[in-house]
């Protein structure tokens, strides 16, 4: 083999070698992302029979709302989905389903903001945290916001 065929045999190579490189790069969050969505939907569907096995009822699912705000000014409408509206004992809830090590916590940031959310925008009875990982339903209150 020729040294200039050589050098383009190898220059071809590299080439491919990156576009792979660069594929799975590409795809690598999309496949996640993808892999996190089947777990949030099979953990919704094992939620539901958790929470029917404690006698409730569910209402709904993906349930929309939408709340506005100013800034500046400037009227913002914001919305946000719950993943079950569920009712038991005459008091309608909205139940959020979490998997993995912090989001079930409450006091996690982003979990926490979640559910004053749903509190300001569905104004339910009652609010629940569905924890799949240890297949528990724990009730959250704020009582300083609700009298």
């Amino acid at each position: 083999m020729e040294l200039e065929q050589l050098l383009l045999l190898v220059a071809a190579s590299v080439a491919l070698l990156m576009a792979v490189a660069w594929w799975r790069a590409a795809t690598r969050g999309s496949r996640r992302t993808r892999r996190r969505t089947r777990h949030a939907v099979r953990a919704e569907g094992e939620a539901e029979a958790l929470l029917e096995s404690q006698g409730f009822s569910i209402l709904e699912r993906q349930v929309a709302g939408s709340w506005g705000f100013e800034v500046d000014g400037e009227p913002i409408e914001a919305s946000v989905r719950a993943d079950l509206l569920v009712e038991r004992d005459d008091r309608v809830y909205v139940a959020e389903v979490k998997t993995g090590e912090r989001a079930p916590d409450p006091a996690f940031p982003q979990t926490r903001r979640q559910l004053l959310e749903y509190l300001l925008v569905f104004e339910p009875d009652g609010l629940l945290l569905v924890d799949m990982e240890a297949r528990q339903v724990r009730e959250v209150a704020f009582p300083e916001l609700v009298g």
